[in-house]
């Protein structure tokens, strides 16, 4: 960056009040979006006010530099990446400013997300009808930027079709705002000496001649296809009264709203503050979805038209490469109950209808049709939750795509074409031709019901011949769908990848015409440049460098998996399910939700990595403090490893950092004195009374909080009599068990809550069961959570030789603490030398919970054996069993006694993470983690009502969060027992 822009920056930064950054680590993670596209911007701006907008605007003005508007940064076609300041609104333009009930319309800032106002509108009974897949973290913004549709728009139609209103700001950074206005109020404004002026009478000028309006008709995709966004829509313009030619036509049109030319341009016309929507009845309650099965694509298309004859609400496809990928991610393997066999491609029909009666009719007519059709082989109906897992597993397609190991990925550039509905079977016929002429099986997904599907060529754009095909594939596609004069933009926009083929798409004389409008706003090509008009080359400016050669990175971790750590690292696919929101549930990522920071997302880490990892020159590519910055917050919770739908596992991507960048830069005393906390406790535990008592003195206290960084307002954890050093004296033995486990008594366990062990050992004994005790040994967990790898992997060797002549089918391995028992299923498998007796005895290991509700559901355990006492329960999961998939285990065991009424709390992260609650940098983040969900649910709950938590950390967080004591459910089984 040159000196002199620098400091001009410098001042700019000065004199916002929202934040600006233009440090290496911040322009990195802005480089990318969801799409294939890397471009390294000059800034970052996160402006709070309108006023820092303008002035943000008059610096691109005065230094010839493009101001780029972004909100979520899930743009699949490269519109959020540029070189030019990025302007991101997410963070402080969030806010839903009014509603009109009888109007049924609401104004919002850019940065509210779309799931996020519908949860707002529901009880008004109103909503937000454009759908995507994004949905809980898109904003209405980019929709508005993108013209999005979904899943829904067969019934409630694009964005452009919901916007009333936009108040923007010029690029001369004069305000206007844009709403429908008559043909005489609109001539008016031709005669205004301003800009809003200029742009109206540009306008005018352009598109009033009917030869003009003729060769826009002809050239533009047909007016049948709803998805239809190729560059700007001067189509909708033309419609108004303004542009009709006679008394009678203008009685028909409707008045004019630039907001149609303004939905759908990317923000390369102006910058959009405020928007006003108009909103949708909420659909009827009860619905169901019938999802036909079919044993090749081409029977697919076939039946869409039959199909969409019914009144349909969505009418979704996916594709056996979408469906195989759901096989290995832990969230969607649930969301799969549904599916029959092994279908080529799966249709989703839904019906939605006002009474009960009214959808069993409708039913029973589509299911006719499809019989009458004879192409599908199988059609369950789905009610209730049944729909809602469906629908999951369809937004879950595009990132799932990330799934996909190794180079090749499944590339978003023809994966936006819409035809008419009419023409549907046909053009996928002719593009599966074309798709097998480069031998390509390309994937399959998305809107079928209006004539778009998400197709996508698989492609290794690290390699210069595939970089050849993508643009090869994308020129083929786009002169296919010209010849169905369809759209080759529907949903997801031109942005980098298909804003060159404007001119083929709509011909050369309107792109021309486009060029002309994009002038008339914007002289100065300030607003998001390279998008539309002018646009940049489709195949420049990738994320990876083309035929390079691949940085081999040892780690201490085996990421073999993946094929080595940076591919692990480049699994994210920008796609943000982790910006999601404590409201729409699931744990990722208890970070950002806190901070609301992009640096503090999976993503940014991901992408942290991949850039650093890539392109630093050090020998050691690990060792930069930017690196450390963006993992610093990262609690390790492994909600990615599941939640994200490409499975980036940042936990062990940042254990594998903190090990290597130690390397080079050793380690704190805190640092070190965490990792090896077992030890200590073990010490204190020789007598915990002694121990609980010094470190509540004033003087200790002091002395710890210093050392060790502590938070003054941190409690610490009480320590108990050593169960191992107990266990020699007592013994608990069934004469004819019904099975004999082995016992891990974790570190935490042993040393902090000998009551919990003592309950287990109690219970488990009353049920039947013989329970060898090994209390000698440790997890490794305090090592891990500091990135001490090799004394982690010396504890994952010695626990694996000592249990792998033990642990067998008859013989499990069960466990109390989840961070603890867990590692042996997750982390010893990246870290064992035998990786054989490791994955012998992960499959074999079992969270507590996990191996009661295996023997309730073989019949080993029943409620006769415990009380008929009704009590109340309110559960939280540990992040760790979470991750793992089985929440679900707690909940059936607190049950087991027949009057418990149990409910799990829909938290994520408690928000202590171990050490990471105690240390005083991070001390106010664990408790806001804390507030988002759990803690407030804990105060509502009655006195009477029990808390459980199956992780120590959590208990420990509840009780310093609410003052409210949690149990483990374990203790609360054995206090059950009659």
């Amino acid at each position: 960056m040159a000196a002199n822009l620098e400091s001009h920056l410098q001042i700019l930064s000065k004199n916002l009040e929202g934040e600006f950054y233009f440090d290496d680590l911040m322009l990195k993670l802005y480089a990318t979006d969801a799409s294939v596209y890397r471009m390294l911007p000059t800034a970052v701006a996160l402006p709070k006010t309108i006023a820092d907008i303008k002035k943000l605007i008059a610096f691109a003005n005065t230094h010839k530099i493009g101001l780029i508007p972004r909100t979520a940064g899930t743009s699949l076609a490269g519109q959020v990446v540029g070189k030019g300041i990025i302007v991101d609104v997410s963070k402080y333009f969030t806010k839903i400013i009014n509603i009109n009930e009888v109007k049924k319309t609401v104004t919002v800032q850019p940065g509210v997300v779309r799931d996020q106002l519908n949860n707002y509108l529901m009880p008004f009974g109103l909503f937000f009808g454009p759908n995507t897949s994004t949905s809980n973290r898109c904003m209405i913004g980019g929709m508005v930027g993108n013209n999005s549709s979904g899943t829904t728009s067969i019934q409630y139609g694009v964005t452009r079709d919901k916007v009333l209103s936009l108040k923007t700001l010029l690029s001369d950074g004069s305000e206007a705002t844009f709403e429908t206005i008559t043909r005489d109020d609109f001539l008016q404004k031709t005669k205004e000496s301003t800009l809003e002026g200029h742009i109206y009478k540009s306008i005018y000028e352009e598109l009033k001649s009917e030869s003009v309006q003729k060769q826009i008709k002809e050239n533009f995709p047909k007016a049948s296809i709803h998805r239809r966004n190729t560059g700007y829509a001067i189509d909708e313009l033309i419609k108004s009264e303004v542009f009709s030619n006679s008394a009678s036509e203008r009685s028909q049109s409707s008045k004019f709203n630039m907001c149609k030319l303004l939905a759908g341009s990317e923000g390369t016309l102006a910058f959009t503050t405020e928007i006003t929507l108009q909103l949708d009845d909420l659909p009827p309650k009860n619905s169901a979805m019938v999802a036909f099965h079919f044993e090749s694509i081409a029977n697919c298309m076939k039946a869409v038209k039959p199909l969409m004859q019914h009144n349909l609400h969505t009418c979704e496809m996916m594709d056996d490469t979408i469906l195989n990928l759901t096989k290995h991610n832990k969230m969607q393997q649930e969301n799969r109950v549904f599916i029959e066999g092994n279908p080529t491609a799966i249709l989703m029909c839904e019906l939605k209808a006002e009474t009960q009666g009214a959808l069993d009719l409708e039913i029973k007519n589509l299911v006719k049709t499809a019989d009458e059709l004879g192409l599908s082989y199988a059609a369950p109906i789905l009610k209730g939750e049944n729909i809602a897992k469906a629908i999951e597993l369809r937004k879950a397609g595009l990132g799932l795509l990330g799934n996909m190991i190794g180079d090749k990925k499944a590339v978003a550039c023809i994966e936006d074409t819409a035809v008419a509905l009419d023409d549907l079977d046909a053009y996928i016929e002719e593009f599966t031709t074309l798709m097998k002429s480069y031998n390509q099986n390309a994937v399959y997904y998305a809107h079928a019901g209006a004539g778009e599907l998400h197709l996508r060529p698989i492609l290794d754009l690290k390699q210069s011949k595939d970089v050849k095909l993508f643009r090869a594939i994308t020129t083929d596609v786009a002169k296919l769908v010209k010849k169905y004069q369809g759209s080759m933009s529907g949903e997801h926009g031109d942005g980098i990848v298909r804003a060159e083929f404007i001119p083929l798409m709509i011909g050369e004389a309107n792109y021309q015409l486009l060029k002309r409008i994009k002038l008339a706003f914007d002289v100065d090509n300030i607003f998001n440049p390279g998008k539309i008009v002018d646009a940049f080359p489709m195949d420049k400016n990738l994320r990876y460098e083309t035929d390079r050669e691949e940085r081999q990175i040892e780690t201490f971790l085996d990421f073999s998996h993946s094929k080595g750590i940076l591919r692990e690292a480049e699994k994210c696919n920008g796609s943000g399910d982790c910006r999601k929101l404590p409201e729409f549930g699931g744990v990722m990522c208890p970070s950002y939700r806190a901070t609301r920071n992009e640096k503090d997302t999976t993503r940014a880490r991901a992408n942290a990595l991949r850039e650093y990892l890539t392109n630093s020159e050090k020998q050691n590519k690990f060792n930069h403090q930017e690196l450390k910055d963006v993992f610093s917050l990262c609690l390790s919770c492994k909600a990615c490893a599941s939640e994200c739908p490409s499975s980036v596992d940042v936990a062990s991507l940042k254990a594998e950092f903190l090990y290597q960048y130690q390397k080079e830069n050793g380690v704190t005393f805190k640092d070190k004195f965490y990792a090896n906390a077992t030890k200590y406790n073990r010490m204190a535990s020789r007598f915990p009374s002694l121990a609980n008592v010094l470190f509540t003195t004033k003087f200790i206290r002091g002395f710890m909080n210093a050392s060790l960084d502590l938070h003054p307002k941190r409690s610490l954890p009480l320590f108990s009599k050593s169960f191992s050093k107990w266990a020699k004296k007592k013994s608990f033995l069934v004469r004819n068990p019904i099975k004999e486990v082995y016992l891990f008594v974790d570190e935490f366990s042993n040393s902090l809550e000998f009551d919990i062990v003592l309950d287990l050992k109690v219970l488990l004994f009353n049920l039947g069961y013989n329970v060898i005790d090994i209390s000698h040994l440790e997890s490794g967990r305090s090592f891990l959570s500091k990135g001490f790898l090799k004394e982690a992997k010396a504890i994952a060797d010695k626990n694996i030789t000592f249990f792998k002549n033990c642990i067998n089918d008859d013989f499990p391995l069960i466990g109390i603490e989840p961070s603890a028992i867990l590692t042996f299923k997750d982390e010893y498998l990246k870290l064992a030398d035998d990786k054989t007796a490791a994955k012998s005895i992960a499959d074999r290991t079992f969270l507590i919970e996990e191996f009661i509700q295996n023997e309730i559901e073989i019949g080993n355990i029943t409620s006769n054996e415990f009380t008929k006492e009704s009590k109340t329960i309110k559960f939280h999961g540990h992040c760790y069993q979470k991750a793992s998939g089985n929440q679900k285990s707690s909940f059936d065991i607190l049950n087991l006694p027949k009057n418990y009424k149990v409910t799990i709390i829909p938290s994520g992260c408690c928000g202590m993470a171990g050490s990471f609650g105690y240390e005083k940098d991070n001390y106010e983040i664990s408790m806001q983690i804390g507030e988002q969900t759990l803690f407030p649910a804990v105060r509502k709950a009655t006195n009477d009502t029990i808390i459980a938590a199956n992780g120590t950390s959590c208990r420990h967080q509840i009780k310093d969060g609410t003052g409210r004591v949690a149990k483990h459910p374990v203790s609360i089984l054995r206090e059950a027992l009659v």
